[in-house]
């Protein structure tokens, strides 16, 4: 949700196995039973609470607001989180002219990886991405924050 309500605090997100539709998520998989926790989107006392914050209902055209590089992750056989709050959510960024990355596993679970292969292969995506967007131009000390010499 933050990266969405405050997209100028980060140079780059990975989103990993997210719950982002606010409005559905308790129809899907084990959502039903984090109605206490976040709320029901069916009650409409509550649905007027969690639209504010619900990432999927909160993207913003991308003329009118920048959001950060994205890498979405997720896994075909996640029985926690629904793998269509990332699909949905990159196809809905994508519609507002927003450039995400989707990479989903087609194993794995919530953790998004079967074994440790595909851990390490998903680990070096998110490494690559990262390094793209947030370094790999940049000398070390810049980097790190500092002022260039």
């Amino acid at each position: 949700a933050v990266m969405v309500q405050r997209p100028e605090l980060f140079g780059a997100v990975v989103c990993e196995v997210p719950l982002l539709d606010m409005q559905r998520y308790h129809k899907l998989l084990a959502g039903a039973s984090w109605l206490a926790e976040y709320g029901n989107p069916d009650d409409a006392d509550d649905w007027a609470a969690m639209r504010r914050w619900s990432p999927y209902h909160n993207v913003p055209e991308a003329a009118r607001q920048r959001l950060p590089a994205v890498l979405f992750t997720t896994s075909t056989r996640d029985d926690r989180v629904h793998p269509g709050h990332a699909r949905k959510m990159a196809a809905r960024m994508r519609e507002r002219g927003h450039a995400p990355l989707y990479w989903e596993n087609l194993e794995g679970g919530h953790g998004g990886a079967a074994d440790n292969a595909q851990r390490a292969t998903m680990l070096a995506l998110e490494f690559a991405f990262l390094w793209r967007r947030l370094g790999a131009h940049r000398e070390p000390a810049q980097r790190a924050g500092a002022a260039p010499a």
